[in-house]
């Protein structure tokens, strides 16, 4: 995540710095240098951002299980941890997936992968259409 991308997201929550902050559980420094591009969104921050978005976007699509979207074979899903927890819908927050077959040893390494999967890509859709909704009414 870069800074405009998470300045965009603090605006779409409809967010001041201030408050994002303390939903964060962050200094209000940090916000400002997440926003300026002095410091680099740590990969907490970054999901507990992607996790925001998804709780507040009412969008049906959003609900469907990764398994689901992406047709998983029987044998991966059930060694799953989105769905060991039945959380297919937001698979991309949970650490230990294994999308492509293998866990992945950080959170960069696993959103690389998110990045090019179809549910991780509905939400990022759905982010970009809240925005453009919000652009509209101003």
């Amino acid at each position: 995540m870069d800074r405009q991308e998470f300045s965009r997201l603090r605006k779409i929550l409809g967010r001041t710095q201030k408050q994002m902050a303390q939903l964060l559980a962050t200094s209000l420094k940090a916000i400002h240098s997440y926003e300026q591009g002095w410091r680099t969104i740590p990969a907490h921050v970054e999901r507990q951002m992607f996790f925001l978005m998804a709780r507040k976007i009412k969008d049906p699509v959003l609900k469907k299980s990764c398994w689901r979207v992406t047709i998983c074979p029987d044998k991966r899903r059930r060694a799953c941890p989105a769905w060991e927890f039945k959380a297919g819908e937001a698979c991309w927050f949970i650490n230990g997936t294994m999308c492509d077959g293998t866990v992945h040893p950080n959170w960069q390494q696993k959103m690389d992968v998110c990045r090019t999967c179809q549910v991780f890509e509905n939400l990022m859709a759905a982010i970009q259409k809240e925005d453009c909704s919000k652009e509209f009414a101003r």
